[in-house]
């Protein structure tokens, strides 16, 4: 029996991936009607029933999981021969990346929108959110993401570095002595950001300290500009304080437990590095990111 085109594959790879028909509708960008027409099709045409359907889940049936696993190769298999005659072509097609609020808004986003303006067959999806989202079951070809990465599923390129610095406003410190060790911190009013949990470096040695405060702010803009305002101190990616300590309005403290720079990646899922447009963006992105962050 030969299936004509790729007609509902990728359609049931994609509900396999994400669970439900309407995870796959959002990972291809299409409507979950489409998605069930299609695979609805593709089982009439194999006579072959690829899922159980229930109320919250769809499962591959024992003889879907089999065809599955296979169709799954066929596409990496056919991304792999697409990216391999487009070498020496330009990048096209649809690109979806996803980045944290701040640093996409603020230094990846200009990266990206010159490389659309240089590449006009390449149509960019950029979502902007500090949620961790799963790249292949939400169908994203990038993701820019800092710090140790847990999964080992995804191929990671280190495209830059950022470091984290500790500082308060001279009017806070006027009347708190400054924090000479890590443990003082404890006697100090801590302006916490998206997490409680600050790191140092003492000796070589990784510190990780859990501090208290009465402000709590998901947004590095706001605890920094609460950190001008003399509410407290703050543990910030640099470039959110580097212009206030440079002109005075914040005093970098605990220099001397500064942790290491944290690093940055861009992450894909496997088989899309071979993607022309995946390889040259993350080749841009090493290359300019880094200067337009500033720092080491």
């Amino acid at each position: 029996m030969i299936v004509q085109g790729w007609e509902g594959i990728a359609e049931a790879v994609a509900v396999d991936t994400a669970g439900t028909f309407a995870g796959a509708a959002r990972s291809l960008n299409v409507s979950t009607s489409h998605i069930s027409r299609a695979v609805a099709r593709l089982e009439a045409t194999l006579q072959l029933q690829i899922f159980n359907r229930t109320t919250r889940r769809v499962v591959a049936t024992e003889e879907g999981r089999l065809l599955l696993d296979q169709l799954r190769r066929v596409i990496d298999d056919r991304d792999q021969a697409f990216a391999s005659v487009a070498v020496s072509g330009e990048p096209q097609g649809d690109l979806k990346l996803t980045c944290s609020i701040a640093l996409g808004d603020r230094f990846v986003v200009p990266i990206v929108r010159q490389f659309a303006t240089d590449y006009p067959n390449v149509s960019v999806t950029i979502d902007l959110t500090n949620r961790i989202v799963d790249l292949i079951a939400e169908g994203y070809d990038i993701a820019i993401r800092t710090g140790g990465l847990h999964d080992s599923s995804y191929v990671a390129t280190r495209i830059a570095s950022r470091r984290l610095q500790v500082c308060a406003a001279p009017s806070y410190l006027g009347d708190c002595p400054a924090p000479v060790e890590i443990a003082d911190l404890d006697r100090h009013s801590c302006l916490i950001g998206t997490n409680p949990h600050w790191n140092f470096s003492v000796n070589g040695v990784e510190v990780v300290r859990r501090v208290k405060g009465r402000w709590h702010c998901n947004s590095g803009e706001s605890t920094a500009e609460a950190a001008v305002a003399g509410m407290g101190v703050c543990q910030l990616p640099d470039f959110y304080v580097r212009n206030a300590i440079e002109d005075g309005r914040l005093v970098a403290l605990l220099e001397n437990a500064e942790p290491d720079s944290q690093p940055i990646w861009a992450v894909y899922p496997h088989r899309r590095h071979l993607l022309l447009k995946v390889r040259v963006l993350v080749d841009r992105l090493k290359a300019q990111l880094q200067s337009r962050l500033g720092g080491r």
